[in-house]
């Protein structure tokens, strides 16, 4: 079945592109460290590890809830504006959803701990702080701690309706570290020595 397309405000439209594009930038500007075989295959499993968390807390995968198993063994598409269509796969076991800019987001955030572990100058919180550029799934926490601090739901709510925008500035802010990793001769290091050679 094909849902039709939500309305939404411009910058809703255009985050989709910084998403896309500063992963893929990232991704082709990375330097990857030329490792052993055996190292290579290890970073490669964390960062795939690291994939399917961020794709199960996002519920981009998934066991299908009791709502979901109605439409067992269909294809559920999703209008939207460029790079905010939905295509999910619906089976008995588990379901499946590609969204074009999480997907690519998320797959470029996995490559880049990938080199990090390989540059052996990583930094885990740069890997965690990934984990949260989707803060729908962490709003149960922000929920609890707004209710603790403030006694009621007025500022989670605020939170989960400017949920996009945090999650755009922290997936951003993930990938420069990741990429940059400060204070210590990571993969930015590497391509800026190269330049001034």
């Amino acid at each position: 079945m094909v849902r039709p397309e939500r309305p939404t405000l411009l910058r809703y439209t255009l985050y989709p592109f910084v998403w896309i594009n500063v992963a893929v930038l990232a991704a082709f500007r990375v330097d990857v460290p030329d490792v052993p075989r055996r190292h290579s295959l290890l970073a490669a499993t964390v960062a795939s590890v690291y994939f399917l968390v961020l794709l199960y807390l996002t519920g981009l995968i998934g066991i299908p809830s009791d709502d979901l198993l109605q439409f067992s063994g269909t294809v559920d598409i999703q209008a939207g504006s460029p790079g905010t269509e939905r295509l999910r796969v619906i089976t008995d076991v588990f379901h499946i959803s590609v969204i074009p800019y999480r997907t690519v987001g998320f797959l470029v955030l996995a490559y880049l701990v990938y080199v990090t572990l390989l540059d052996f100058s990583g930094s885990l919180a740069a890997g965690a702080l990934g984990l949260f550029s989707c803060v729908g799934c962490a709003f149960p926490i922000l929920v609890s701690l707004s209710t603790g601090l403030f006694g009621s739901s007025a500022v989670a709510t605020a939170v989960y309706s400017a949920q996009f925008d945090i999650s755009t500035a922290v997936f951003v802010l993930a990938i420069v570290i990741l990429y940059w990793q400060p204070g210590t001769e990571g993969t930015l290091g590497s391509v800026g020595s190269q330049g001034t050679d």
